[in-house]
């Protein structure tokens, strides 16, 4: 790089009022002009602008550029040339010119100068107002747009101006606009820390001044398309690249090494699982894994044959299954459906859950970083319970819904926004989509987590009443909003849901799902220092569902972090969530430990309402885990600013005596039952034609549903009836767990279980007969399990001859003396 000043130019003192700098290559057409006319207007402005100096850098243009500057420099020795020995582009030009720079203002302008020169007053207006930058804009109200761009070129720059907009610098309309003056010395910096060679200077030298907390104006101009744009269709491209590896740098490492861990802990967790997931099987979720596998394959066979993705009759045949009103997680088995096509569904949902426990950790991260503490290290902390909590842990073993919870943080986050009223609508809108989103991925934890926000939102007001006077129109607003936006995309599945083919009412869980109050304070089973499994059990309906288990460490700890910082209204509001959470999870009625006394607990207003109804209530005690992880990371950012060694290592070394007999051992993963070769061979197609099925014995239901997986593995070859899903039950249409009982799927069930049968006669062959008529069955399918000889036996009766041994299972072909 070299500067070329005139020969006789002397500057007696590096102090500039103004700098103008114009980056140029081949602009040996437009450029002369250009300079006559910045030249022209500074001078006839007397000392309007003081001292003044004109900066060209050329960036190694081949065509006369350098020699129209010295001709205007030969005539007025303020105009000076910087030269690059080749071209780099326009971010290295402006950096070069910008460093080269003197003026306590420092404009940048295009050598079209597509705004005047005469739009310099405006901006310096603006910059006068105190702002460190006035930039022109073309998108903002009192702009003029006197020659428009080619349509296409507009609207790739509309484009691109969201897309930076979203990415890089909110609030900014216009970016790219080459017209702005600057605060000299903050433009230096800018420029000097720039790194950006292209058109992405614009946004990443906005970006420093936005994270530096300077002031930019976007001041409306005039502005006229030139022709000779050196931007070709290919340069939106290029920006495009340059604000994803600005995006990218600006990334911090410590948030990356917390992502990282968080996938880490992830894969640790099912490392059982991901070393054959075709072949693994985790006991603990006990029929949940066949079910899921079978939601991510039906879902992708629907996409694949544009197929109805809301219902099928590939279980519970001839009925059918409504899938909206079942759990199949539409938001993700829908995008993954090519994994599952390419890797088959054990795959996928191994991949999605993996996925998505770090995800919703790193969400968290993001939310907590964001809104609650500014250490790296805390945050990471916080979320690490607030995901891998020991209920979330539970349900890892079974139930990706509530597991893949990474939208709930950015929900809480944009109605946060909408406190704050500063974009209403567009926040509105946002909160509409994520909230439609989230409708497909899992409604029961959206309902959860609308509990744990309103528990939060009361305790906050009561103790903010100053923030919730100021908060609660624009609130409203943004909730009406969001409403209209999410309800139109949720409404024909929601009506399937509710009112399409096996919709049920509300599913019925016992008269009391809640927690005692000893799982709040004991162990999970799956604890890696203090687990116990006989304890869990005891206090849990089963493995998948252990929906407290905090430990009483935590416990603890929570109480003393909720009285050392109690002046904090934040600490209140997380202390009042975690509290009335835990106890609407004890259930409609509570048992008082050790004793015969039991009182009607908070969740007995709402066990009977819609919607609460279907909720298992245990269940609401997962909103503690967040609220417990955000009081975990106050606590860790208070301790470390507190002075004192002492008074550090007593507060770290209590909150590691709380979490880390929380820290989850990897998920049990066991062998799994091979498919039976008359299954995996294709040979069922022998026996079993269009528009029939395959009846397992027994058939398949919640207490084993095996055949799920048989189905799954023959590619969704054959129908089952039985099943494991949520159906409608008689004429009140309550739900139930699997279809509805036919005579002798409860006979082969019992025998199944017991192990004996009753004696079979002419009425138990003609409720078969009956049966096996309405379930099309083409053959019934026998593989060995305990109790199967006596199983052969009651289906020799009542089929009324014996079954074939062939591909490792018992068949009976039912087409001849059907």
């Amino acid at each position: 790089m070299s500067a070329t000043p005139a020969p006789d130019v002397v500057k007696d003192t590096p102090v500039m009022d103004l700098t103008i700098v114009v980056p140029a290559y081949n602009e040996e057409k437009r450029l002369g002009p250009t300079l006559e006319s910045i030249v022209t207007h500074l001078t006839g402005r007397g000392d309007r602008f003081g001292r003044w100096e004109l900066i060209v850098v050329d960036d190694g243009s081949t065509d006369g550029t350098r020699d129209v500057v010295a001709a205007v420099s030969a005539r007025e020795p303020r105009v000076q040339l910087v030269t690059s020995p080749r071209n780099r582009g326009k971010g290295h030009a402006l950096r070069l010119g910008v460093a080269a720079s003197y003026g306590r203002r420092v404009l940048i302008t295009d050598a079209d100068l597509a705004a005047p020169i005469e739009e310099l007053e405006r901006l310096d207006t603006a910059l006068a107002d105190g702002r460190s930058a006035a930039i022109g804009s073309r998108a903002t109200a009192g702009a003029t747009i006197e020659h428009h761009q080619h349509r296409m070129r507009e609207l790739l720059g509309r484009a691109g101006n969201f897309l930076i907009r979203r990415v890089a610098v909110p609030g900014i309309r216009d970016t790219q606009c080459g017209f702005k003056l600057f605060d000299g010395d903050r433009a230096r910096e800018a420029f000097a820390a720039s790194r950006l060679n292209g058109w992405g200077i614009d946004v990443e030298v906005l970006q420093h001044f936005r994270r530096s907390g300077w002031a930019v104006a976007e001041v409306p101009v005039r502005w006229a398309h030139q022709s000779g744009s050196k931007v070709r269709p290919l340069d939106y491209g290029r920006v495009l690249a340059e604000l994803a590896l600005l995006k990218a740098r600006s990334v911090r490492p410590a948030d990356v090494l917390a992502t990282a861990v968080f996938l880490l802990m992830a894969v640790v967790l099912y490392s059982g699982r991901w070393k054959d997931p075709g072949g693994r099987y985790l006991p603990d979720s006990l029929q949940d894994q066949n079910q899921w596998e079978w939601f991510f394959a039906v879902t992708a066979d629907s996409v694949r044959h544009l197929h109805n993705p809301l219902f099928s009759t590939l279980q519970g045949f001839p009925d059918g299954v409504n899938l909206m009103a079942n759990t199949v997680m539409l938001g993700l088995s829908v995008p993954f459906a090519p994994v599952t096509l390419l890797w088959g569904p054990a795959v996928a949902l191994t991949l999605v859950m993996t996925l998505g426990i770090a995800a919703t950790a790193a969400a968290w991260y993001w939310l907590i970083v964001r809104r609650v503490v500014a250490r790296r290290g805390a945050a990471f902390v916080g979320a690490a319970l607030a995901a891998f909590a020991p209920p979330m842990v539970s349900h890892a073993n079974a139930h990706p819904n509530f597991v893949v919870l990474f939208m709930v943080p950015l929900i809480i986050d944009r109605v946060l926004r909408l406190c704050a009223g500063t974009r209403v609508v567009r926040d509105g809108v946002v909160l509409g989509l994520m909230t439609a989103y989230q409708v497909f991925l899992g409604e029961e934890p959206l309902l959860l987590a609308s509990i744990g926000m309103a528990l939060f939102a009361l305790a906050y007001g009561a103790a903010r009443p100053d923030v919730a006077r100021a908060s609660w129109r624009p609130l409203l607003k943004g909730l009406g909003i969001g409403a209209a936006v999410c309800l139109p995309i949720v409404a024909f599945p929601l009506y399937w849901q509710f009112a399409g083919p096996q919709s049920y009412k509300s599913v019925l869980h016992g008269d009391n799902a809640g927690n005692s109050p000893l799982a709040l304070l004991s162990f999970a089973e799956r604890s890696l220092v203090a687990g116990n499994a006989q304890t869990a059990n005891a206090l849990s309906l089963n493995p998948t569902e252990q929906n407290a288990f905090y430990g009483w460490p935590l416990a603890a700890l929570a109480f003393a972090i909720v009285v050392r910082l109690w002046e904090r209204a934040l600490v209140k509001a997380l202390a009042f969530t975690a509290l009335a959470a835990a106890l609407l999870s004890l259930g409609p009625r509570i048992r008082i430990p050790l004793t015969d006394v039991v009182l009607d607990g908070p969740w007995a207003a709402l066990a009977h309402k819609p919607l609460f109804e279907s909720v298992i209530e245990g269940r609401v005690a997962m909103v503690c885990a967040p609220a417990l992880g955000i009081l975990v990371a106050l606590a860790l950012e208070r301790l470390a600013r507190t002075p004192g060694i002492g008074t550090q290592y007593v507060g770290m070394v209590a909150v590691a005596a709380a979490l880390i007999p929380l820290v989850p051992a990897p998920l049990k993963a066991v062998d799994r039952v091979d498919v039976p070769a008359f299954i995996a061979d294709g040979t069922y197609r022998s026996y079993v034609g269009e528009g029939e099925s395959l009846v397992p014995v027994p058939l398949p239901d919640p207490g084993d549903a095996e055949a799920l997986h048989w189905q799954t593995a023959a590619g969704l070859g054959f129908r089952l009836p039985g099943g494991y899903f949520n159906g409608p039950y008689g004429e009140e249409r309550v739900g139930i767990y699997g279809a509805s009982p036919r005579y002798t799927s409860n006979l082969l069930r019992d025998v199944r279980n017991n192990g004996t049968a009753p004696t079979i006669g002419d009425n138990w062959r003609r409720q078969a007969r009956a049966d096996f008529a309405y379930w099309k069955a083409g053959a019934l399918v026998l593989a060995p399990q305990p109790h199967d000889t006596v199983l052969r036996e009651t289906v020799d009766e009542l089929v009324g001859r014996p079954g074939k041994w062939t591909g490792g299972v018992w068949v009976w072909d039912l087409h001849d003396g059907r």
